[in-house]
């Protein structure tokens, strides 16, 4: 059953760094007071995002948390739609679900899975999963990925965001999903292939408008070349790993650093516009640096709400 209300169209949203759950807490709590009405976080080697986020929804009311993004490989879709529909009833109906594939150095050298087709791992994972949020059973015999069972958990179905680069998995977030969450893709990237092939995919599959929420570093500072230095030191992954890799080199950029927005609060809120008007339905800065800066980058993020 999916909320009448649907998910909030709000254009500017933040991006977690807490890796403890008061801390949590205390984020989304001060998201709340500078007027966001969305909150994201990440599930990387920490918190496990869902389980945290249903201590985050019985303290923190009136505004959406969403995961940016859940891994599907360590978790059957039937285990995930059970813990995502438990914290959609705790929260009201306020969980945006973001979900996605991970890496193969992740998915083969540290859990010892196979990383082989990954769209139709993720295309047999939606067929399972989306009809176990939306009518709470399902019957699917897929090639990677089977599913058959009933679940009585009484929560409003979740909007389903699949994390997509490439042009494969947009088309197959596009027909299958609520939208996409996207990072370390820039504005040239997202206007000219995201938006169009996600956009193209859902209409030809009578889906409505997809969402596209995009994820983007800020820095709110006067030292830029230190700030530009620190991304470079802290994000260095993400132009190693070959799908981020790919996004970067469209947008013509050496890595990471340059994409992160540095500089004063109008210099942040300008190039956070710029994604809102390649495209982006949903922009959310993931503030970094000392905790000043920190603060300050998602009061620049504030200024466009």
């Amino acid at each position: 059953m999916t909320s009448p209300e649907g998910p909030s169209r709000a254009k500017v949203a933040v991006f977690g760094s807490a890796r403890t759950v008061d801390g949590l807490v205390s984020e989304v709590a001060e998201a709340k007071s500078l007027g966001f009405e969305q909150y994201w976080s990440p599930q990387i080697f920490d918190l496990d995002v869902l389980t945290a986020f249903a201590v985050v929804a019985s303290q923190v009311p009136d505004i959406r948390l969403g995961t940016a993004v859940a891994p599907i490989y360590t978790k059957h879709p039937m285990a995930m739609a059970q813990q995502a529909l438990t914290l959609n009833q705790v929260a009201g109906g306020r969980l945006d679900l973001g979900i996605g594939l991970s890496h193969k150095p992740v998915v083969e050298d540290m859990w010892g899975m196979s990383f082989d087709r990954p769209v139709k791992y993720m295309s047999d994972y939606l067929k399972v999963l989306q009809p176990l949020l939306e009518v709470g059973k399902v019957s699917h015999r897929g090639e990677l990925v089977t599913g058959r069972g009933a679940l009585g958990v009484q929560a409003d179905s979740p909007p389903v965001f699949v994390a997509a680069l490439g042009e494969q998995m947009l088309k197959l977030a596009g027909k299958s999903a609520d939208g996409t969450v996207t990072w370390m893709t820039g504005p040239k990237t997202i206007g000219s292939l995201t938006a169009p092939t996600i956009r193209e995919a859902a209409g030809t599959a009578g889906r409505p408008e997809p969402q596209i929420i995009a994820a983007i570093p800020v820095c709110c500072t006067t030292n830029v070349d230190a700030a530009r230095a620190r991304a470079a030191e802290e994000y260095a992954i993400y132009g190693q790993l070959p799908s981020y890799r790919a996004m970067l080199d469209r947008e013509g950029m050496t890595g990471p650093e340059d994409l992160a927005l540095i500089g004063s609060a109008d210099e942040i809120a300008s190039g956070l516009s710029a994604f809102l008007e390649a495209g982006v339905t949903t922009v959310v800065a993931n503030a970094f640096g000392s905790g000043e800066e920190q603060a300050a980058g998602r009061a620049a993020a504030a200024q466009l709400l």
